[in-house]
């Protein structure tokens, strides 16, 4: 029996096994998406114990690096030597950087395992998305789009709960060590129950072509990462680093028309539907990320929200964004038909975002909330049908690579959002603190745009108020910004084609037309 069969069975509902297999790469997709924030909340107290304050961006910069850079590497190597065992070792790598990370002795032992960690972490969200792009048709894939959703829902609320409770009860250690338990249920349940075909490429690896993606993935991040921060945009080691980015990027390119196993195959950008999905993620990314980073920031500034409670204050968008992902699937199966989501999803980003810059310092938390919705419901639209179709515009074989080109684009749609709408943000509010505070509101801001809740209760009145309207103003700036790239999502989307999914019953000819195989995936039995 097919995966393809084994899916259709009993009426159209899971056959036991494939739903075990779906709960562990549930669990494994909550890793991924967890550590980071679990981590987040800890860093106070990391510093606290190891020191090494001067080195503490690196924690978060080692890891983003490793995931980044690996994540091309992760989808083409399950493509080549089959899918199981690539994301196994991916788990192991992950839980043993974990552990690693638990037992630093010092900051430079944290920055290099949490680099390991992150070699893991770029074959986790990768190897999910492959295997479920395996297991279940296109058709039938939109059903567990809500699964998805809501797992990233749970880990963006959850993330900051979890790990200040695990930081003050069981010590910082821990915000790694809980990845241990969890990973090893998801190893045994893959190992038991997931079956797929096994591979074995004749051809070797392209190490030139990850090479020099992995140089030019690296000098993006670190521009992205240190512009504005740690040296001025227009600094000479930004520029050179734009300069070697570049260079590896085109070389990367010209080699891949080349290689005899490229790593990213050019001909899958042959595909309208995939290449326009690559530049949806990215503006989603792009947006996002933005969003998460700057509401909370005003809420905490702003509306006099606590760090806690900002975190739970983003459930309206986070809600919508989990609502509008389930219906989405669900009309997307019944239906075959997906083109009139980024459609919507563009237009309702575009609203959501350009009502969030219109808060200012007397907007209700209750108005704040609504706009956010708007938001959540434009990116539920979004976010598992750029995967959806991205995996539907490419052949079995380039599963793996489709779906870590999308998660690529994605990651690196985020930097360039936190780094681009940062930058605008703080050029905003050290200009409205200089106007209204003189300066004291320069001195204020002079190190750092984003004051924590101890340093803004510590400011005399007329500074903190000035403050109030400096954040709203930034944040203003940010999401107008937003606004405008989410354009491009709308834009896009307009040339998307509908191709009939895989598993819907398409005409052969219809799907060959954008590159899409016109036969449902064949796999072993689950």
């Amino acid at each position: 029996m097919t995966a393809t069969e084994a899916v259709e069975t009993d009426a159209g509902k899971q056959p036991k096994s494939v739903r075990v297999v779906l709960l562990a790469l549930m669990i494994t997709m909550m890793l991924a998406m967890l550590d980071n924030m679990i981590v987040g909340t800890a860093m106070p107290t990391i510093v606290g114990e190891l020191g090494g304050l001067e080195h503490l961006s690196w924690v978060v910069t080692s890891y983003t690096l490793a995931t980044a850079a690996s994540t091309p590497l992760w989808g083409k190597i399950g493509d080549m030597y089959g899918r199981k065992g690539s994301f196994m070792a991916s788990i192991v790598i992950f839980l043993a950087g974990s552990a690693l990370s638990g037992m630093a002795q010092d900051m430079g032992q944290l920055i290099g395992f949490r680099a390991v960690q992150g070699l893991g972490a770029g074959g986790l969200m990768v190897g999910v998305m492959a295997i479920i792009g395996d297991l279940i048709p296109p058709r039938e894939r939109g059903k567990y789009q809500g699964m998805m959703a809501g797992v990233m829902a749970l880990a963006m609320i959850g993330g900051p709960l979890v790990g200040g409770t695990i930081t003050d009860h069981w010590g910082w250690r821990w915000a790694f060590y809980i990845n241990l338990p969890l990973g090893v249920v998801s190893l045994g349940l893959i190992s038991a129950v997931l079956h797929l075909p096994k591979k074995r490429a004749k051809a070797r690896i392209d190490y030139l072509g990850a090479a020099l993606l992995t140089v030019g993935i690296t000098a993006i991040v670190l521009v992205t990462t240190w512009g504005g921060t740690e040296y001025a945009w227009t600094s000479a080691r930004i520029m050179e680093l734009i300069g070697i980015g570049v260079v590896a990027l085109i070389a990367f390119v010209f080699w891949q028309t080349k290689a005899a196993e490229p790593v990213v195959p050019l001909h899958i950008f042959r595909s309208r539907n995939f290449t326009l999905m690559s530049i949806i993620g990215f503006i989603t990314g792009f947006a996002m990320f933005g969003a998460t980073l700057f509401l909370p920031l005003y809420q905490q500034a702003v509306q006099g929200a606590s760090a806690t409670n900002s975190g739970l204050l983003l459930l309206p968008m986070l809600g919508a964004m989990l609502v509008t992902s389930m219906v989405a699937g669900r009309v997307t199966t019944n239906s075959g038909r997906y083109k009139l989501f980024p459609i919507a999803g563009g237009v309702l980003m575009i609203a959501g975002l350009y009502l969030l810059s219109t808060m200012d310092t007397g907007t209700t938390r209750f108005t704040s909330g609504l706009y956010m919705a708007v938001l959540g419901l434009g990116m539920g639209c979004l976010m598992q049908i750029t995967m959806l179709v991205a995996q539907n515009s490419v052949e079995m074989k380039d599963m793996g690579v489709a779906s870590s080109s999308t998660t690529l684009f994605r990651t690196l749609g985020s930097s360039f959002g936190v780094a681009i709408m940062g930058a605008l943000f703080n050029h905003r509010v050290q200009d409205v603190m200089a106007e209204k505070a003189g300066t004291l509101g320069s001195k204020i801001t002079e190190k750092s745009a984003q004051l924590d809740a101890a340093s803004l209760a510590k400011l005399p009145a007329q500074a903190r108020e000035a403050y109030q309207h400096a954040v709203s103003s930034g944040t203003h700036a940010a999401f107008l910004l937003g606004a405008v790239v989410a354009v491009i999502v709308l834009l896009s989307a307009l040339f998307v084609k509908e191709v009939p999914l895989r598993g819907a019953g398409p005409k052969p000819d219809a799907a060959a037309e954008d590159g899409a195989p016109a036969q449902p995936p064949v796999v072993e039995a689950v």
